[in-house]
């Protein structure tokens, strides 16, 4: 089994608790930063109406839903949304909690979507994940439209950590992996997370990625100490 295959199976696993784990382990202020990166991706993109929205790595669809509720508060009209997975298990919890909602089981490095279709591409703590990340990244590049906006949320690593960042870096490495092994009763799991956090890129190494494949980066801002960073970046 490929490292790829080895990762979606373990969403697999924990599909079942996803939820409940993601909140107690973030005792909800996740809700705001995805309020956050919605509101900025409609200011950004600068059109109000007829969105056509996909959401890659969906799992449970927790982005899909603040796209639609902020889309409310904001005065923009979605025309569509679709959520794209690779876990069929993550996948069968989504279309349980919005059957309304088309759901595709899919990798982020093919989508099975037309060229230039989307107005926003969205993905949350996803990209960390893919094996093949540039290539998913050129993926999101050719399905967005022209000027279309793609929104990163994603744990990144700092280089030169403040007192403060070290010390949420010891709660993310140690106390995360602790209540996400109880919740969910799969350790293994959520010892991933710190561990997948440490190999991946830091702000900066991301934003040149996102430039190499054809984006503009229009907005950075990191929150909670640096725990988690909003990308929010235009395909030119």
């Amino acid at each position: 089994m490929s490292k790829q295959q080895e990762i979606i199976a373990m969403f697999d696993d924990i599909a079942g608790s996803y939820d409940l784990t993601n909140r107690v382990m973030s005792c909800g202020i996740d809700i705001s930063w995805r309020k956050i990166a919605c509101k900025q991706a409609f200011k950004n993109l600068q059109k109000a109406e007829d969105l056509e929205i996909a959401d890659v790595a969906c799992g449970t669809g927790d982005m899909i839903s603040h796209w639609q509720k902020n889309a409310q508060k904001e005065g923009v009209k979605i025309h569509s949304i679709v959520g794209l997975d690779p876990s069929d298990g993550m996948l069968a919890v989504a279309r349980k909690k919005m059957p309304e909602i088309s759901f595709i089981q899919c990798e982020a490095t093919n989508l099975p979507l037309e060229a230039g279709s989307k107005d926003i591409l969205s993905i949350a703590y996803g990209i960390r994940n893919v094996v093949e990340r540039k290539k998913a990244l050129s993926e999101f590049a050719r399905v967005l439209k022209r000027n279309g906006i793609l929104v990163i949320l994603e744990f990144t690593k700092c280089e030169n950590p403040s007192p403060l960042e070290r010390l949420m870096g010891f709660y993310t490495k140690n106390i995360l992996p602790f209540v996400g092994g109880i919740v969910s009763r799969n350790y293994r799991a959520y010892r991933y997370l710190p561990d997948s956090i440490e190999e991946f890129l830091t702000t900066d190494k991301l934003n040149c990625e996102l430039s190499e494949v054809g984006f503009k980066p229009l907005y950075t801002r990191a929150f909670s100490a640096g725990v988690c960073t909003l990308f929010i970046a235009k395909k030119l």
